[in-house]
């Protein structure tokens, strides 16, 4: 069954901690690693641990490949920053695939314990898994000790490092479509691997993510065709929870969609003329242009990637995940639909949206009488309208706008509209942030096990609004959730 919540907000007092630990190393195959424990927060961390190799050159668009190993007699200090998955001309490194474990002390005489993995979010264009103590969503200071889980937070590639779509990328004999979701996948079958080195429960990890990262929550619960309910595959996640998840357009890797993007990228870099030998049946084969794209100087592919994002700006962001007929068969909808359990084993879905989330997706102009590219005007909305849905006909088109008409309200009493923009919010919060939570939900509620629903209502209720009370900022706590 889908249970539906409302979020309240609560207070407690700060925590204080005596108790003396230390964090033990921990020797895994390839290394041995030291961590760090924390007196003011009562906690053990390691912060930096490589679970994949370096992607740079000439491993770019591959998938991960092991980690290097170190000297047996060597130890590999986790206790420093990692670098971001690259995500502008100055910061990140192609050397990124990095995760940090935090936890409560943990002796190995105690019993195994529940683990998060959480997915950053960012549009699949920024964001990382790099913190100082304590990180993002850690219950130190808010709430007791009894909340003993281990969180884990990898990096995953980004921008056209992460999701160029296209035919040349699928043609490469060493590329991978999606490599920012297969880098995710990877990261879990770390977890899955050696988390019970650091006092996890390989059999009790929930993944976790917010905006794109409950994207990504959705993109691994229906990863490889729900493989996982395949008894050869290991089962790397018991349960899912997504807070707004961000689940736009998903297109065919091959789609004149997705290969606009791809000859978009391409023309802005020095490969172009490699491309145009390809596109015009010369010597230039589809693997040319990727090699090509592999040897690019890594700022000048940043700044195409940069680039292509602003000129296919919202509606249109391009840097998505892509049906790719392997980690990704079909759209969601489809799978939907079907009921066709293959939803990766999970017993349990969490979803969330805010009552206002699509508000900073939709274009300003809306807003505005004289507004560029679209305005306030009925006829600027039609316009939004058909760029955001291009493949639906008239027919359908008329039908949203019936659905969500000029002046309307929303299944809450308190939220409702009568401009082009609120409109339009409201229209991209049921199409890629509601209904997303919703049918992973309500798919998990008829398959398999419970599922719960939420909305968070709580005025702005903006993108992100949740956050404090999910992710337990300082000062706030969501353990007084109503069911």
């Amino acid at each position: 069954m889908v249970l539906t919540m409302t979020v309240s907000i609560c207070f407690l007092s700060l925590v204080t901690h005596t108790l003396a630990f230390s964090a033990p190393n921990v020797k895994l195959p390839y290394m041995t690693l030291s961590g760090v424990y924390s007196t003011e927060y009562n906690i053990t961390a390691y912060r930096s641990i490589p679970f994949a190799a370096s992607t740079a050159p000439p491993y770019r668009f591959q998938p991960p490949r092991s980690p290097p190993a170190l000297p047996a007699s060597a130890t590999y200090n986790t206790n420093q920053d990692f670098s971001p998955c690259p995500v502008s001309e100055t910061v990140g490194s192609e050397d990124c695939l990095y995760l940090g474990i935090y936890s409560r002390p943990w002796l190995t005489t105690s019993t195994l314990r529940p683990v998060t993995v959480v997915f950053h979010g960012g549009a699949y264009q920024a964001g990382e898994g790099s913190f100082t103590i304590p990180p993002y969503g850690f219950p130190t200071l808010n709430v007791s000790d009894t909340n003993d889980f281990i969180l884990v937070y990898p990096n995953y590639r980004l921008g056209a490092l992460g999701f160029l779509p296209g035919q040349a990328i699928h043609d490469d004999p060493d590329a991978v479509l999606n490599p920012g979701l297969v880098d995710q996948y990877a990261a879990l079958q770390w977890v899955h691997n050696y988390i019970s080195l650091f006092g996890g429960d390989p059999s009790n990890v929930t993944i976790f993510g917010q905006s794109a990262g409950g994207g990504s929550v959705i993109a691994q619960t229906i990863a490889h065709n729900g493989a996982q309910t395949n008894t050869a595959q290991p089962k790397l996640f018991a349960r899912a929870a997504a807070s707004s998840p961000w689940w736009p357009r998903t297109y065919h890797y091959n789609d004149p969609e997705a290969e606009a993007v791809f000859d978009s990228f391409v023309d802005l870099t020095s490969c172009s003329s490699v491309a145009s030998m390809q596109r015009e049946g010369g010597q230039s084969s589809a693997s040319s242009v990727v090699e090509c794209l592999r040897t690019l100087n890594l700022r000048d592919l940043i700044t195409a990637s940069s680039n292509v994002g602003e000129q296919f700006m919202a509606p249109h962001f391009v840097w998505v995940p892509v049906i790719d007929d392997v980690f990704l068969t079909q759209p969601l909808s489809t799978t939907v639909l079907q009921h066709n359990n293959k939803h990766n084993g999970i017993d349990a879905v969490w979803g969330l949206y805010n009552s206002y989330d699509g508000s900073d997706f939709v274009d300003t102009s809306l807003a505005l009488a004289q507004g560029s590219p679209y305005n306030a005007t009925a006829a600027g909305f039609d316009s939004w309208l058909a760029d955001f849905l291009p493949r639906f006909s008239a027919g359908k088109l008329q039908s949203v706008r019936e659905l969500y008409p000029a002046v309307g309200k929303t299944d809450s009493p308190e939220w409702s509209w009568n401009t082009s923009f609120a409109r339009a919010a409201y229209i991209y919060r049921d199409v890629s942030l509601a209904c997303p939570a919703f049918w992973i939900a309500s798919t998990v509620a008829k398959e398999a096990g419970t599922s719960w629903l939420a909305e968070y209502a709580v005025p702005p209720a903006e993108h992100g609004s949740d956050e404090p009370y999910i992710c337990l900022e300082p000062g706030y706590n969501s353990s007084c959730i109503v069911r």
